[in-house]
């Protein structure tokens, strides 16, 4: 598990600002930057930077999926000026500070960084503490981004990074993240594994069995029973994207978590192995749930033999009920079509000849 992820020849998409000759800003999305800039750039492009050209290419990031990278330009459309010139500077400071709505910049400078998500039961005394997530030498921003997304949707936000080959803070994360800031303002930087996992009792290590490590080895599942069962803060290992944790990273863990796979693609991406095991810890806590809406309670007899009555009426006029001898058959058939879920084929075919029915009657009368 979680050994491989990001495909180097993947096709990209991109998110990208352009600075106008006025001094606005355009933010799009294309999978092909260089054409699409062009484009803008020689007026081929009619709209927005037509007429405020020259226009230069300020800022892009690149996503896996069209729908990540139209994701990406709806949010930061809608971003202030200074959180946009922040981004293009790679200035993670003025960037944080730009997200800040006015109103909550007092408030935020007299009290710590953001206010990580209440879970709706709580923690009462000598629980065990969320567990710590460890990012080891991750390679790419915008994964970081989406596994601080992750965790914060299932109510986690201490996460700590080894190493992270583009240094951090980066710029790149904020986008990907979706809002997560609390989780990236609050990440920790250091050198090593050991050192990331020193304050930790537990450790475990989310990787497949290695040869020459000899540990338990449990599902997410029964990795976060465990968790919540025992004294001490626990830290979670995952590898960087191309080749997961190393053998001398997983020789710290004291225990091993991965899940059944399919053996002919058993290739996770950082942030889909971040996102399993935060919600099988999050089954131990009570984050809210979306609320029951109540259905309205069932129409009286009485209304539902009037409706019977109605349709009848019209189908036969509509001459649907043929042969006559079949009449009483087709009503039951309809009757029971009305009164139970999961159509089978044959009631299907019934209610698209009604529909049918009905259409030509309709045409007629026009």
């Amino acid at each position: 598990m979680f050994e491989r992820s990001e495909n180097d020849n993947r096709m990209s998409f991109w998110t990208y600002i352009l600075r106008c000759a006025d001094g606005t800003y355009y933010t799009g999305h294309t999978d092909n930057l260089e054409q699409r800039v062009g484009q803008h750039q020689s007026g081929a492009l009619k709209g927005y930077t037509h007429d405020r050209r020259p226009v230069e290419h300020a800022w892009s990031q690149d996503f896996p999926t069209r729908a990540e990278a139209l994701e990406a330009e709806l949010r930061i459309k809608n971003w202030s000026r200074a959180k946009k010139e922040a981004l293009i500077a790679g200035h993670w400071e003025r960037l944080k500070a730009a997200a800040v709505p006015p109103g909550e910049r007092r408030e935020r400078a007299s009290t710590s960084l953001g206010t990580a998500p209440r879970l709706r039961s709580g923690r009462t005394e000598g629980e065990a503490p969320p567990p710590v997530f460890v990012l080891v030498r991750p390679q790419l921003g915008e994964n970081i981004g989406k596994a601080a997304r992750a965790m914060l949707n299932f109510g986690l936000t201490e996460m700590r990074l080894v190493s992270p080959r583009d240094g951090w803070p980066n710029p790149t994360a904020g986008p990907a993240a979706s809002g997560a800031d609390v989780v990236l303002e609050r990440a920790r930087v250091f050198d090593s594994v050991a050192e990331a996992v020193a304050d930790c009792a537990h450790v475990y290590a989310t990787t497949v069995r290695k040869r020459g490590v000899t540990k338990p080895v449990l599902t997410p599942e029964a990795a976060s029973r465990e968790i919540h069962g025992q004294k001490g803060r626990s830290a979670i290992l995952f590898g960087p994207e191309r080749s997961g944790l190393e053998t001398d990273d997983v020789a710290l863990a004291r225990t091993i978590v991965t899940v059944p796979i399919n053996p002919e693609f058993g290739s996770l991406n950082l942030a889909q192995a971040v996102i399993l095991v935060a919600y099988e810890w999050s089954k131990g806590m009570g984050l809210a749930s979306p609320p029951e809406t109540e259905l309205d309670p069932p129409a009286p007899q009485g209304e539902f033999e009037g409706m019977m009555g109605q349709l009848e009426g019209m189908l036969e006029a509509a001459g649907f009920f043929h042969p006559p001898e079949r009449t009483q058959a087709t009503k039951r058939t309809l009757r029971t079509m009305l009164t139970k879920p999961g159509w089978s084929s044959q009631e299907v075919r019934t209610m698209r000849g009604v529909l049918s029915a009905l259409e030509g009657k309709k045409r007629q009368r026009g």
